[in-house]
C-alpha cells in the first residue's frame, strides 16, 4: 500500500486570513504540545483555579461560573460512584440541551468513566439501539426524563435522578489520577446504513482536538462560544471543550425550544464571537435576517457537517462584518477535523463548491483507490487519514476498527483511517471534498456523486434547499430523485427545472422525479435528514404542458404504458416523455411494449422524435399496415430488451436528441 504525502502547508492568501483570526483582546494564548498528555478534568480544573469567577456557561435559564460548574459536576461525580465505583460500565446521559447536561459530561469524565449521550429527541427506537449496544450501567437523568430513564432501564441498570441529589453531597474535587489514554465518550453516528455503531475516544484525543482548535482559531477567555450542535453529536466535542478548557463562555442554545426566529437576537444580545453550525442552518439564519442587523463580536462563523457550497459564502459576504471570518470545516467522529479552509470579505470562489482545505497539525491527509494505493495528481480518490490521534475504533465492532482503522505501513504509532468520502487534491496540497462515497449512486450503469446534482439546483435562483437520493423502483431500477424547498409561490415546474439543469448535468444526472417540500426533513443537528425524505407519489408531475386527456384507443394503450414504465399514475397525450422522467433504456421498454401490443417494427429513436403519445399514437398509425411476422417480432424484441444505456442511446443520434429536446425540432 502506497501513499504518497501531501503537503499541508497552506497558500499565502490562507495564512494571511488565518492571522486575522486573533481575538482583538490579544488574549489567546498558546496550547502547548505537552499539554495534550493529561485527562480532561486536570485541564478543566486549571481553569476553575485560574478563572474561578469568570462565566462558564450561560443560557437563557442558566448562568453558572467555572467555581460554581465544578462543585455542580463534583457533586454529580460523587453521586455516580456511589452507584457505579466498581465497574466499568459506560454512563448513559438522558438529559435536554443546556446547563444540567454540560455539567453531567464533567461529571462523568471525572469519575474516569465513559459518558454515551442520548438526545431524548432522538426515535425511540435509535434511542433503544444505542442502550443495547453501549450497555450502560447507569442512566443519568433529570425529573423531566425520569420516567422515561426508568422504561429504558427495565431493571437492566441503575437510575440516577439529578434534580433529587443530596444537598450534602462533597462538592471538592475528586482527585483521581486518570490516564490521557482513558476512554472518554461514545457517541453513535449511523453513516449511510442507518445503523447506530458507537465511536469512542480518550482524554488525549479531546485534547489534541481542543490544542488544534485554540491555536487554529485562537480561542481564549473572552469568547463566547454557540453551542447549537447536539451533545450527542461529534460537533459539540470542539464546542463544549473548546470553551470550558480555555476560561472562555459557552453557551447553549436549544433550536427546538427557543426557535430559529430567536436565534439572531440570541447571538447579538449574548455576544457571540464564534457561531458554528452546518451549513443548512445558516441558510436559514440568514434567511431570516433583514439587512440591518449588527454581529459587532462575532469573529468567526465556522460550517461543517456538511459540504459548503458557493451561496454560504455569499451569505455570509452579504451579511457579516470585514472583521468576522468565516471558516468551512471538514471533520469526522473518528478523526475529529481534518483540514479548514477560511474565507474573508474579498475571498473569490471559483464553482459552486467550496474548497475543504488545508490539514490541521499532527494530521496528513491522502486519497486511495479501489486498491488502496495512492492515486495520481488531480484524480478522486477516498480520504485517508493518517495520526496518532486517532478513535481508537467502534465500540464492539472489532472487525470493522479492523477494516477501517489500518496500521501505517511505515510504522510507527500513527494509524490509518478510511474515511469512506470522496476527494481532490490541488497541486499545493488544498482537499476538496467530493461527498460520501455512500452518496455515489448507480444509475443505468453510471456511477453518479449526487452532491454534483445538489450543487446544481442551488443554483436555480427559485431553489432554496435541495436534496438528491437513489431510489429502487417497482421494476427493480434504481432512479434519481431530487427533493427541493422553493423560495416562494409559484415554485418552479419540473419542465423548467429539467431544462435548467441539461444545460449544466448529462442526461443520466438529470433526476427521473422532482419533488417539492416545504422543508427538507433535519437531524437534531441541522443536517439533512435522508432516510427521512419522502417516497415520490406515482403521480404526474407539474410540467408547463397542461394535462390532456388520451382521446382515441391507440392513446390510451400509449399513455397506459408509458405510465407503467415510468411508474406515473397517468399520462398526458401532449406530455413530454423526458419531461415525465424518460431516459434511453426506459425508452427500450416502451417502444419493446409497444411491438408486443401492436405487433409492428417502429424504430428507437421513433420516441425521440415524437416524444408524446399523441405523436407517437400518429406514427403507430401510419405503420400499423406493415404487421411483423412472428419470427421477426421475437427477434426485435430480444434485440431491444438486452440493450444496455449506451447501446439505446447509440441507436438515435446524439445530435439529433439535443435539438428535439431543446425544442429545435
Amino acid at each position: 500500500m502506497s501513499h504518497p504525502s501531501r503537503s499541508s502547508e497552506p497558500c499565502p492568501s490562507q495564512e494571511a486570513i488565518r492571522a486575522r483570526c486573533f481575538h482583538p483582546s490579544g488574549s489567546f494564548v498558546e496550547f502547548r504540545k505537552e499539554e495534550v498528555e493529561q485527562s480532561v478534568p486536570s485541564r478543566f480544573e486549571q481553569m476553575v483555579r485560574k478563572y474561578p469567577d469568570r462565566l462558564a456557561i450561560k443560557t437563557p435559564c442558566h448562568t453558572l461560573t467555572y467555581e460554581a460548574l465544578n462543585q455542580e459536576a463534583n457533586r454529580m461525580a460523587h453521586a455516580i460512584l456511589a452507584l457505579r465505583s466498581k465497574d466499568e460500565k459506560p454512563i448513559a446521559l438522558l438529559l435536554e440541551h443546556g446547563a444540567a447536561l454540560i455539567t453531567a459530561i464533567l461529571a462523568v469524565l471525572k469519575t474516569g468513566k465513559i459518558y454515551v449521550p442520548l438526545d431524548p429527541s432522538y426515535p425511540l427506537a435509535r434511542i433503544t439501539s444505542m442502550l443495547e449496544d453501549a450497555q450502560p450501567g447507569l442512566i443519568v437523568t433529570n425529573t423531566k426524563h425520569i420516567a422515561f430513564a426508568q422504561a429504558l432501564a427495565q431493571q437492566v441498570c441503575h437510575v440516577l435522578d439529578i434534580d433529587e441529589l443530596d444537598a450534602h453531597l462533597d462538592s471538592e474535587n475528586l482527585g483521581l489520577s486518570l490516564s490521557p489514554g482513558t476512554l472518554a465518550y461514545i457517541l453513535y453516528t449511523s453513516g449511510s446504513t442507518g445503523q447506530p455503531k458507537g465511536v469512542f475516544h480518550n482524554h488525549r484525543n479531546v485534547l489534541h482536538r481542543v490544542k488544534s482548535d485554540t491555536n487554529v482559531f485562537h480561542l481564549c477567555t473572552d469568547d463566547h462560544l454557540s453551542l447549537l450542535f447536539s451533545c450527542a453529536s461529534n460537533a459539540s466535542i470542539g464546542d463544549i471543550f473548546g470553551a470550558l478548557l480555555n476560561g472562555a463562555t459557552l453557551c447553549p442554545f436549544s433550536l427546538k425550544e427557543e426557535g430559529l426566529v430567536n436565534l439572531v437576537n440570541w447571538l447579538i444580545q449574548e455576544e457571540i464571537t464564534i457561531y458554528h453550525s452546518v451549513p443548512t442552518l445558516f441558510r436559514h439564519v440568514c434567511g431570516t435576517l433583514t439587512g440591518a442587523e449588527q454581529f459587532p463580536t462575532l469573529r468567526l462563523v465556522c460550517l461543517g457537517g456538511e459540504p459548503v457550497y458557493k451561496r454560504e459564502v455569499e451569505l455570509y459576504q452579504k451579511h457579516f462584518s470585514p472583521n468576522c471570518i468565516f471558516l468551512n470545516l471538514l471533520g469526522i467522529t473518528e478523526t475529529h477535523n481534518i483540514t479548514a479552509y477560511v474565507i474573508d470579505k474579498d475571498t473569490q470562489i471559483e464553482g459552486s463548491l467550496m474548497p475543504a482545505g488545508y490539514t490541521f497539525e499532527d494530521k496528513e491527509v491522502f486519497l486511495l483507490d479501489d486498491n488502496a494505493e495512492g492515486v495520481a495528481q488531480g484524480h478522486i480518490g477516498e480520504i485517508a487519514i493518517r495520526s496518532r490521534y486517532l478513535s481508537p475504533g467502534y465500540w464492539k465492532k472489532p472487525r470493522l476498527t479492523q477494516a477501517k482503522f489500518l496500521l501505517d505501513p511505515q510504522g510507527g504509532d500513527k494509524r490509518i483511517y478510511r474515511t469512506g468520502d470522496l476527494g481532490r487534491m490541488a497541486p499545493d496540497g488544498c482537499l476538496f471534498h467530493l461527498g460520501r462515497e455512500d452518496f455515489q449512486v448507480k444509475v443505468r450503469g453510471y456511477r453518479v456523486e449526487v452532491s454534483e446534482i445538489e450543487m446544481a439546483l442551488l443554483e436555480y435562483g427559485a431553489i432554496r434547499e435541495a436534496a438528491v437520493v437513489g431510489r429502487e423502483i417497482q421494476s427493480g431500477d434504481r432512479r434519481l430523485v431530487a427533493y427541493f424547498v422553493p423560495t416562494g409561490q409559484p415554485a418552479a415546474t419540473v419542465t423548467e427545472l429539467r431544462n435548467f439543469l441539461k444545460d449544466r448535468l448529462p442526461d443520466y444526472m438529470i433526476p427521473s422525479a422532482f419533488v417539492m417540500l416545504p422543508a427538507l426533513p433535519l437531524t437534531p443537528n441541522g443536517k439533512v435528514d435522508r432516510l427521512a425524505l419522502p417516497a415520490p407519489q406515482d403521480t404526474r408531475p407539474e410540467l408547463d404542458t397542461p394535462f390532456a386527456a388520451p382521446r382515441t384507443p391507440i392513446e390510451e394503450e400509449l399513455a397506459g404504458i408509458w405510465a407503467q414504465v415510468l411508474s406515473l399514475d397517468r399520462v398526458g397525450m401532449h406530455d413530454n416523455f423526458f419531461d415525465l422522467g424518460g431516459h434511453s433504456l426506459a425508452a427500450t421498454r416502451v417502444v419493446s411494449q409497444v411491438i408486443k401490443k401492436f405487433q409492428l417494427e417502429i424504430p428507437l429513436r421513433s420516441l425521440f422524435e415524437s416524444p408524446t403519445v399523441a405523436e407517437m399514437a400518429a406514427g403507430i398509425t401510419e405503420h400499423q399496415a406493415n404487421k411483423l411476422e412472428k419470427d421477426d417480432l421475437n427477434r426485435i424484441l430480444i434485440e431491444l430488451e438486452s440493450l444496455s444505456e449506451e447501446e439505446a442511446e447509440a441507436r438515435v443520434d446524439r445530435e439529433d436528441i439535443e435539438k428535439i429536446r431543446s425544442g429545435k425540432e
